[in-house]
């Protein structure tokens, strides 16, 4: 199933097969830089994936331009399919949000999205996501999520 943790052996074999942004992003909870996701700016129908587990996380029909600079979405995909996690790291108190299966580090939770949509906005690091086209989704395992599009 493409909805499972990777079986890395160790933090330095898994550091080796993905993008150093992507590992500092899911593996450190670091922050990528506003405004350099593609994803940001993705209108396409389809579902957002975590780049390290495949698991589902967010549906386009849940993106919106927060005008952050991260792609940003009102809610995820399914009620489990993140984890949150108080945040004290910087100044603020913060609600971090983690992939349910594999536990990376994805983004944070704000209370400032769309009212009209339930009011949050989850603010998301690019590298920690894959984007799975619609068109794509039956012939790469994720024909059940569809529906959420």
């Amino acid at each position: 199933s493409p909805h499972e943790a990777l079986p890395i052996s160790s933090k330095e074999d898994f550091k080796k097969k993905v993008e150093v942004d992507a590992f500092r992003e899911t593996q450190e909870d670091g922050t990528e830089r506003a405004g350099t996701s593609p994803l940001e700016k993705n209108c396409e129908d389809g579902i957002y994936v975590d780049i390290l587990s495949g698991e589902p996380l967010y549906s386009s029909k849940d993106k919106f331009d927060s005008g952050t600079g991260w792609p940003s979405f009102v809610k995820p995909i399914t009620p489990d399919a993140l984890t949150e996690h108080e945040d004290r790291k910087l100044f603020s108190v913060r609600t971090e949000t983690r992939s349910a299966i594999a536990d990376n580090h994805i983004g944070h939770v704000f209370t400032d999205g769309p009212s009209d949509r339930g009011g949050l906005r989850y603010c998301m690091n690019g590298v920690a996501l894959k984007f799975v086209p619609k068109a794509e989704m039956e012939a790469t395992g994720y024909a059940d999520f569809i529906q959420y599009i």
